[in-house]
């Protein structure tokens, strides 16, 4: 591991000036995949700026219904808060899918977000890759592939982005709160990360001094019927294969509102907008899931080792959809 300053912040500005003086610095919560990646050499910080003392714990309903989740609130309290419990079981569920209880523990929600991906490729120093250093090449392309992406792949790479929770933000429309040396902004959970086009290095539309404050959740009373659904290869501690999060509303028998995102296909969560939109108005039968299943898995492109997630990924859709509508119409 490369020798690294340790400074901890006792303020916003303080750790924001932290960042804006060093381009090497890296902001450090949990540190549940940060110090992996810093003893493995993928990551190598001049200096980490612990941002533990700062107050981004809460999480508070505002006063529009919304609901916003601190930063650094721990995931197991986060997935545990009985108003995302109610509200967003979706959210929950994905959370506590993640993991194990020793890591929630410790993972903020901010972290959960940064994560980057489990790509074996991506952890050997050894071997291309052009997340780890631009312009060396991609060893998962002929490689070992089973986990990578079948959606929004480059020639670049075709890693997966690992979160759980990450998905079910995708499906609720968050927002994530943030403040840089210019100011701050918000950023639609759907716009915060990339797909890798001829930049996989960048995982996010974060700015190097920018700090994620919080994330917000919008009132949607209607999120109450959703589902995470998660295939992996073993039943915890594992990441997902295919995962969907879903939020259905019927009335009588027809979808009146339907929001689809998939994990572990892409290099970010999936939001399934083909999905959506071909079931919208479209009664809740196995017939249509499966249908807007395939129109939303028509551009996948499969690698040696990984064409069996097309079919799981449309099976997943349809298993997660019509276990949300049976809920709703009993």
């Amino acid at each position: 591991m490369r020798a690294f300053t340790y400074t901890r912040a006792t303020d916003e500005q303080a750790a924001l000036n932290a960042v804006f003086r060093n381009p090497e610095a890296k902001f450090i919560g949990g540190g549940t995949n940060l110090v992996d990646l810093m003893r493995e050499e993928v990551e190598r910080p001049s200096e980490v700026v612990d941002i533990n003392a700062l107050p981004f714990k809460q999480i508070n309903e505002l006063p529009d219904g919304s609901v916003r989740l601190g930063a650094l609130a721990r995931n197991s309290h986060t997935a545990n808060h009985p108003l995302l419990r109610q509200r967003y079981p979706v959210l929950t569920q994905a959370m506590l899918s993640a993991a194990s209880p020793q890591l929630r523990n410790l993972a903020t929600n901010a972290g959960n977000l940064l994560q980057r991906t489990r790509c074996y490729y991506f952890y050997d120093i050894t071997a291309p890759c052009n997340k780890r250093q631009p312009g060396s090449g991609c060893a998962a392309i002929h490689g070992v592939n089973r986990i990578h992406a079948i959606l929004g792949t480059s020639e670049q790479c075709i890693a997966t982005h690992p979160s759980d929770m990450a998905v079910a933000l995708a499906v609720l429309d968050a927002v994530v709160q943030v403040q840089g040396s210019n100011g701050g902004r918000s950023i639609p959970i759907e716009k915060f990360h990339r797909l890798p086009g001829d930049t996989p290095e960048q995982d996010t539309n974060l700015g190097h001094d920018e700090l994620i404050t919080s994330i917000d959740l919008p009132a949607l009373p209607f999120a109450t019927n959703s589902l995470y659904l998660k295939v992996r290869d073993r039943p915890s501690f594992a990441f997902a294969l295919v995962s969907v999060a879903v939020v259905l509303e019927l009335e009588d028998d027809k979808i009146k509102n339907v929001r689809l995102a998939l994990g572990g296909v892409a290099h970010k969560p999936w939001r399934a907008h083909t999905a959506e939109q071909a079931l919208l108005g479209a009664s809740a039968t196995a017939e249509n899931f499966r249908q807007a299943a395939e129109a939303e898995l028509q551009t996948a492109i499969a690698y040696e080792h990984n064409a069996f997630k097309i079919e799981l990924a449309k099976r997943t859709i349809v298993r997660a959809l019509t276990t949300l509508a049976e809920r709703n119409l009993a």
